[in-house]
């Protein structure tokens, strides 16, 4: 009897479109879209630094010499995309019997098999990258063991600036450390423009915050005290930021739930930008995958020894990038 994994329908490239397709539940970043994806051919990337000022040009005669444009001072790092692959097998016991569930021909239920493994595969990938693009947003991009993969303030060169909202304490004026937020994130743009702040938040913090003296006095007359009675886990605007309860977390291998914000904090940055977030996406280390451009998630299979089952392999070699990492702000409460 053939394999019906030899059926072209689980080729490289076919499996590849279908994991693709299937959609990213576990991405907060991923829904506000705040990491375009941006596919590279190499398996490193080289970001370029400009440090470009905005200059007022004097009026001169007509017929004088211009003014001559002063060039950006430029630097280049390089950073090597991680690499992040997964393997599953699918077993004859599997693939056996599908039909007895009555009109799916044999193919159909093989397909069927191979989805519910994609897609578990799919899930475990998109919160790798949620907690990468955290990362990136925090400033430190971390491997799931904690260690270091990018930090992105020693290669720029940059302190991180870290504010305290001083939450446990009732006179704190809390719309001035919002206006100062943003006054930091808008110094920090280097010529980049914003349409908006976003803070998201752990959920202490962002207890503490709508709990506050000042905050809640703020609201009391604002649409019948709706932000009082009203679930705003979701989002709510003070003082120019929206703040944003974050629950994002997930377990090692080892069976340790990790957080991605830690107890306490919250992490400020600008929305609307043109290219301060991207996710480099590096080719998967395939035959059929060299020198062509990067994809978010790869999937290919082979049969086992003797045929008894089949390997499923999938992977991805994704970095998110801040360019700019003195627009990132990490606010404490205490």
């Amino acid at each position: 009897m053939q394999n019906p994994f030899q059926n072209p329908g689980f080729s490289m490239a076919s499996l590849t479109a279908a994991i693709n397709l299937i959609p990213n539940r576990y991405g907060r970043l991923e829904s506000l879209g705040l990491f375009p994806p941006k596919p590279v051919r190499t398996r490193s990337v080289v970001v370029e630094e400009r440090n470009g000022t905005l200059n007022l040009l004097p009026t001169l005669p007509v017929g004088s010499p211009s003014t001559v444009n002063a060039r950006d001072k430029r630097k280049l790092h390089s950073f090597v995309i991680p690499h992040v692959p997964l393997e599953d097998v699918v077993l004859p016991e599997e693939v056996q019997g599908v039909r007895a569930f009555g009109s799916e021909t044999e193919m159909e239920s093989i397909a069927s098999v191979m989805a519910m493994h994609l897609e578990s595969m799919r899930n475990k990938h998109s919160i790798t990258l949620e907690h990468l693009r955290m990362g990136a947003l925090k400033g430190v991009i971390l491997d799931a063991d904690g260690s270091v993969l990018h930090n992105l303030y020693t290669v720029f060169g940059i302190t991180p600036a870290v504010m305290n909202f001083q939450l446990t304490a009732e006179a704190t004026n809390v719309r001035n450390k919002c206006v100062e937020v943003i006054a930091h994130i808008e110094e920090n743009l280097r010529g980049e423009f914003m349409t908006g702040v976003r803070c998201l938040c752990s959920p202490d913090f962002f207890a503490k915050l709508i709990g506050h003296a000042k905050v809640e006095k703020a609201y009391e007359n604002y649409a019948q005290g709706a932000m009082l009675r009203d679930d705003v886990r979701t989002g709510f605007a003070f003082g120019g930021v929206v703040f944003e309860e974050y629950r994002g977390q997930a377990s090692n291998l080892d069976g340790d739930v990790q957080r991605f914000i830690a107890p306490g904090e919250a992490h400020a940055f600008p929305l609307g930008t043109i290219d301060t977030f991207s996710t480099y996406f590096a080719p998967a280390d395939f035959n059929e995958t060299v020198n062509t451009l990067g994809r978010a998630l790869y999937a290919k299979q082979e049969p086992r020894k003797f045929e008894r089952g089949t390997d499923l392999h999938t992977q991805s070699n994704p970095l998110p990038m801040c360019h700019r990492p003195g627009v990132l702000v990490k606010l404490t409460m205490a």
